[in-house]
């Protein structure tokens, strides 16, 4: 854990996925699947479990995992189930799992487990008015990241390895045993970390298009690189929602992005919890634990890491440089997909997880 104070406020290589695979969307469902976790699980039942606003095959809480920071959950599915924990990306509310990929999960036999990371939607969020944002600090942060210097000594809200703690103390605070990992992008870093430090509460863990920033791999492309440093024009809904559409159209799938979708989520976001100042510091974070590969060694779960060909975000060799440095660890490439999980690749997605955590090998 990081040092710095805080204050809480409130087969290494498989074929890819081909394009003509047919979709069968998951059955719609207006109520939950299954009553409330605390139902069938004793263990869960001292938290308050509430139907979830979010996704109707989910109930939600609040979790506290250490002093006065707390963390937002929801929890679906059936409890006696082999449980799944979800970890998000950089400022990316839970909202940011499909539905439709949690329903998949849910319908393939698992215990579903997804929450805000620390600084984003309802979870706790951390201030520290000693820490310097600015623009100029951060291309410097990321040029040193980029040539494998450290930015250890740089001031910052909290590092990765915070992230990771917290979402080890989830799990214990859970009581669920070992658990299955899917981590994307900056939550798959969280889940390296995780499964590093904590082999003995991961079962199995899938990484979807992520990296653990070995020095000189290739940067985002102009145009996703772009999306670091542009803002919306203003902070009223309607330009982040404009704001959250651009940056889905820069980053996500080709051909596959569901305008419709994109803007109710993004409505949500900004409803739930807009704030951006979260976003900033996860991104510190990220830089200033730098690479992360020593922990990838470690990594001692078998892992499925997939990453799609269109990712101007994070190149393809990120994930193969994933798959490489984590110990046996098969490498999927999915021909199209760019930094998002839309609903085109989910049964390929979801097909492979699953068959993934079923496997005894």
């Amino acid at each position: 854990m990081s040092n710095s104070k805080s204050h809480t406020v409130v087969d290494k290589d498989s074929n890819a996925y081909p394009h003509h695979h047919a979709i069968v969307e998951p059955t719609a469902n207006t109520s939950p699947i299954h009553a409330s976790p605390a139902t069938h699980c004793n263990k869960l039942a001292r938290f308050d479990w509430q139907p979830s606003s979010l996704c109707p095959q989910m109930y939600e809480t609040m979790i506290p995992i250490k002093g006065d920071l707390q963390l937002c959950v929801e929890a679906g599915g059936n409890p006696q189930n082999p449980p799944i924990i979800l970890i998000m990306g950089l400022g990316s509310q839970m909202v940011f799992w499909p539905n439709s990929f949690i329903q998949r999960l849910i319908q393939a036999g698992f215990f579903v487990i997804r929450f805000d990371n620390r600084d984003i939607g309802l979870s706790s969020k951390i201030y520290r008015d000693d820490i310097k944002i600015s623009k100029s600090n951060l291309i410097q942060m990321m040029l040193r990241l980029q040539t494998g210097l450290s930015n250890r000594h740089t001031k910052v809200a909290y590092h990765l390895t915070d992230l990771a703690e917290d979402t080890a103390q989830l799990i214990q605070a859970l009581d669920l045993g070992k658990v299955h990992l899917i981590g994307a992008s900056m939550g798959g870093m969280i889940a390296q970390i995780l499964a590093a430090q904590y082999p003995h509460l991961i079962q199995r863990m899938g990484l979807l298009f992520t990296t653990n920033n070995h020095p000189f791999l290739p940067t985002p492309k102009p145009k996703q690189l772009y999306t670091f440093f542009k803002k919306p024009d203003s902070l009223n809904q309607e330009d982040v929602i404009r704001h959250s559409l651009w940056f889905m159209e820069t980053v996500g799938s080709p051909g596959h992005i569901n305008i419709q979708q994109t803007n109710h989520i993004a409505k949500i976001r900004y409803q739930r919890n807009f704030y951006p100042r979260g976003t900033v510091q996860q991104l510190h974070a990220i830089l200033a634990t730098g690479a992360i590969t020593h922990y990838s060694r470690q990594v001692t779960a078998p892992t499925l890491i997939l990453h799609g060909s269109q990712d101007g975000l994070l190149p393809l060799s990120h994930g193969r440089r994933v798959a490489r440095d984590i110990p046996n660890a098969q490498f999927q490439l999915i021909d199209g997909m760019g930094h998002d999980i839309p609903a085109y690749y989910q049964p390929f997605i979801v097909q492979k997880l699953a068959q993934h955590f079923a496997s005894s090998i």
